[in-house]
């Protein structure tokens, strides 16, 4: 796909949970070989469109394509072409890194050299190569983020889903994820959907920012657009603005009064 291809549409997307509108008439363009940061707080909404978008859930209204899938009518299409790495996402504790991503690739019906050499590749890319045959039970939760990484990226999807991709992560490692997806979205145009609370991460990392709230987008633009619309000093200030949750510091303190 070029880059100026949409490669995530929606129009008047809705998600709704008994009384709950966990997605309210979502209309989002996503374009082909960009980044794209989904800010919101806990309960906006941001990982149910994930799971509606990577043909997970079936939304309750309106439409959506994935690379040019129906939503609704072929998911298992969108399935083959992205990548999904869910915030809690589960791993199998008695495999090797290297055991766990040659069953993901089998998954996605790839083995042998190439297979092995894409393993290589991302285990060496990650700084795990020297713990490559080493049990998952025995890695840290950063180091099992990075295996999650790695089987996401393994067959190289063309859109790639992640949700708090940097959660367990400590800041060189959140420092290598940011700089592996800016490698991927230039040189391989992959396209990168990225649900994330990191402001700071999402500032560096994303060329466009979604906000969501209570369902709703309320924004969208790039970093910058957004920080100077809001009269912001950074993202997160022009976050909190939108969002609310800044901390009234003459109220906290007078107690002391």
């Amino acid at each position: 796909m070029a880059r100026n291809d949409v490669v995530i549409r929606t129009e008047q997307l809705s998600k709704i949970f008994g009384s709950i509108q966990a997605v309210r008439n979502l209309d989002l363009e996503v374009f082909a070989g960009s980044r794209f940061g989904f800010l919101g707080p806990n309960g906006a909404g941001k990982t149910t469109t994930v799971r509606i978008l990577s043909g997970l859930l079936k939304q309750t209204s309106g439409s959506a394509t994935v690379c040019g899938f129906d939503v609704r009518k072929q998911r298992n299409d969108i399935k083959a072409i992205t990548g999904l790495l869910p915030e809690s996402p589960g791993l199998y504790s008695k495999l090797s890194a290297v055991e766990f991503l040659e069953f993901i690739g089998a998954l996605n019906n790839l083995s042998g050299e190439s297979v092995h050499r894409r393993i290589d590749a991302l285990l060496g890319m990650l700084g795990l190569e020297g713990r490559r045959n080493d049990l998952l039970e025995s890695y840290s939760s950063g180091m099992k983020q990075k295996v999650l990484v790695a089987s996401t990226l393994l067959h190289e999807p063309k859109m790639v889903f992640l949700d708090e991709p940097t959660s367990r992560l400590d800041p060189s490692a959140s420092a290598l994820v940011k700089d592996l997806i800016l490698v991927l979205a230039e040189e391989t145009e992959t396209t990168f959907f990225i649900c994330t609370h990191m402001t700071n991460f999402a500032e560096d990392t994303c060329d466009i920012i979604g906000i969501l709230n209570e369902g709703a987008l309320t924004t969208l633009g790039s970093p910058q657009d957004i920080i100077d619309q809001l009269g912001a000093s950074d993202l997160e200030e022009a976050y909190l603005k939108i969002v609310g949750g800044q901390i009234d510091r003459e109220k906290l303190l007078s107690w002391r009064q």
